[in-house]
């Protein structure tokens, strides 16, 4: 068996037992990083730690290299969603970067749906990615339209405290916090207005960011349905094509 039917086949046996090893590594990895944020660690366990990652992102670095290798279009692999992923991992151990990014490993663990082979959760992703595609425009354009609001937000507020709190609200850029917070509906209440103009001020905020919470959840719906219907019409024209071919 070939390294090329190891790494992309995990309907045979070498290859699914190496899809559950790498599994096993990415859950490894994980674990690592989360106990290395605990506080207290002892020196050794920190030394055990920095060697598991070190085997890990040795294990993984070669693992890309042989997908790279391996792949049709290397150009296709390299920029897809588990190529950036996979490099995305390791690349910061190499340049020492000071970023620790081993938590988008987590990514990996979609690899999942194509060992089990859940056919039901890979149409649902493709027609989420359909749906995108129908409201990619919409989205966009709202996208410019929240920032647009983000921005003004932070200016009125900046206008109506400025005077009041002038530490807290001290610029625009320091009351984006106030303005991402209140249009997001999240109110961590850490900054607050105080004077009348501030609260009427954030009371029509607060209703602005009503229909941004509402708007894009509105429109992947929709999309979303749409995506539903173009998937019924081509298993429906699939069915007629087979039924159709005896007969000619």
């Amino acid at each position: 068996m070939s390294i090329k039917e190891i790494l992309e086949k995990s309907d045979t046996k070498s290859g699914r037992a190496f899809d559950f090893f790498i599994q096993g590594l990415i859950v490894i990895s994980l674990i690592t990083f989360s106990v290395e944020t605990l506080p207290n660690l002892s020196e050794v366990t920190r030394i055990w730690l920095y060697r598991i990652e070190v085997v890990t992102v040795l294990i993984f670095s070669c693992e890309y290299l042989a997908r790279l290798i391996v792949a049709d279009q290397r150009l296709k692999f390299a920029f897809s969603f588990f190529g950036i992923v996979d490099l995305i991992a390791i690349i910061p151990f190499y340049l020492s970067l000071g970023i620790d990014l081993r938590s988008v490993r987590a990514f990996r663990m979609l690899r999942l749906f194509r060992m089990f082979k859940l056919a039901r959760y890979s149409k649902a992703l493709r027609r989420f990615h359909i749906a995108l595609g129908i409201a990619k425009e919409e989205l966009v354009l709202f996208a410019c339209f929240s920032a647009i609001i983000l921005y003004l937000a932070s200016v009125g507020i900046y206008h109506f405290e400025n005077h009041a709190q002038p530490q807290v609200y001290s610029s625009v850029f320091h009351s984006l916090w106030w303005a991402i917070c209140t249009l997001t509906t999240v109110g961590y209440g850490d900054i607050y207005p105080i004077t009348v103009g501030g609260k009427i001020f954030t009371f029509a905020v607060l209703l602005v960011g009503l229909g941004i919470i509402s708007v894009p959840a509105g429109l992947i719906s929709s999309s979303l349905s749409k995506a539903r219907e173009i998937e019924a019409m081509e298993s429906h024209t699939d069915e007629h094509l087979v039924e159709e071919s005896p007969k000619l």
